[in-house]
């Protein structure tokens, strides 16, 4: 080895020796500067209680009284004095709730206090209400259940889309609905967070049963839709769900039942620009597909009328009035309502009541219909779908 290449080799150890040193030396002003840093007595405003007092900009913290800490356990409660939940979904909760407690602080608009009885009154009738919402959606005696157990709970706001790509098998709609935090089963909505998912296939509707090439296309869809939201679903038997939709659809086609009278005219065929006059005065409503209604006050319709003619024709001799006898609430009185409707328009028209077959239709037969139609309602009542529900309308829609 040459003096050449000693030289070299040492100079180079020197140069390593030397960037060690430097390196250790920032280490070590870098620890000084970060202890110092921290040495200072900082108020720990995750720490301070309500009773603390806060300091004033550029006084010294040295010199500001402070209570003694009291470590704080995260809680959920709605009294002030209590701690709550760190975060945003803490926030969010405790505005939902802040709102749902300032709705029931009084019992009227004098700001007198509500007392407790009140406040637990209010709080068990939203409770009835969203079980009652939540039933309407997927109803056991309608639906085939299909329960959805979740890895873990999860929002409404995630679940909603997916959950929209599984809305019809066939004819029959399908529902959700989700098991909250509180315990309490509620339509699945934005902000919600549920434990549980209750998924609901209708069994028949007014057409047709739930068949098996329908079913197995649902299975299909919501096991794929399951592994989308992180769910396992528990699926029916075929055989068992196939034999109840059967027995639920010969309930619906023995009990589509729609009663119907006829108004004859005894002259001349009634011109239908007058008629429509005449309909209107009388209370009929004319619906965008050409059909007149008469509105029941809620959004609904008692009984429906038709010209018996196309839009094309100018006059009629001879109108309809129907009523949905499953879809109309005995209480609602609809075959009374229809039949006083056209006995109003016979005396306005100058026509008379009639049969499908154009004969007159007595007074006496109208009464025995309407004790008929009484009979019908006794029995959607033995069999829990009285006429004009949630549960009857969705299955004679």
């Amino acid at each position: 080895m040459t003096d050449l290449q000693i030289s070299l080799i040492a100079a180079a150890g020197v140069f390593v020796a030397g960037v060690f040193t430097y390196n250790k030396i920032q280490e070590y002003k870098a620890k000084k500067s970060v202890e110092r840093a921290f040495s200072t007595d900082h108020d720990d405003v995750l720490m301070r209680t309500g009773d603390e007092p806060q300091l004033a900009p550029g006084a010294d913290a040295a010199h500001a009284p402070h209570a003694p800490h009291v470590r704080q356990e995260p809680s959920f409660s709605l009294d002030s004095a209590a701690p709550g939940i760190a975060g945003g979904e803490a926030s969010a909760a405790a505005a939902a709730l802040g709102a749902v407690a300032a709705e029931f602080t009084t019992d009227d608009g004098t700001g007198s206090p509500a007392s407790e009885d009140e406040l637990a009154a209010r709080a068990n009738a939203a409770s009835a209400a969203a079980a009652e919402q939540a039933t309407a959606l997927v109803d056991p005696l309608i639906d085939c259940l299909l329960p959805l157990a979740l890895e873990a709970p999860a929002r409404g706001d995630k679940l909603l889309p997916v959950l929209q790509t599984l809305r019809m098998v066939g004819n029959k709609p399908v529902h959700y609905i989700g098991k909250a935090v509180s315990g309490d089963w509620e339509p699945i909505a934005h902000g919600g967070v549920y434990t549980e998912l209750q998924g609901g296939v209708q069994l028949a509707s007014r057409s047709t049963a739930l068949n098996e090439l329908e079913y197995s296309e649902l299975v299909t869809r919501l096991r794929a839709m399951a592994d989308e939201i992180g769910a396992e679903p528990a699926i029916p038997d075929m055989i068992e769900v196939m034999a109840e939709a059967r027995n639920l659809h010969r309930f619906v086609a023995g009990h589509d039942a729609q009663l119907g009278v006829n108004l004859q005219t005894n002259g001349a065929p009634w011109a239908i620009n007058t008629l429509i006059s005449a309909l209107e005065k009388q209370g009929f409503d004319l619906r965008p597909d050409g059909r007149f209604v008469m509105p029941d006050g809620e959004g609904g319709f008692l009984f429906s009328l038709s010209t018996n003619v196309t839009p094309a024709e100018e006059t009629t001799a001879r109108l309809t009035l129907l009523l949905d006898v499953p879809c109309v609430a005995p209480a609602r009185d609809g075959f009374g309502a229809m039949v006083a409707c056209a006995r109003s328009l016979m005396a306005r028209l100058d026509g008379t009541i009639v049969d499908d077959y154009n004969q007159p239709l007595s007074d006496g037969a109208l009464t025995e219909i309407a004790g008929q139609v009484q009979d019908f309602y006794a029995e959607m009542n033995d069999a829990d779908i009285p006429a004009g529900s949630t549960r009857a309308l969705r299955l004679f829609s």
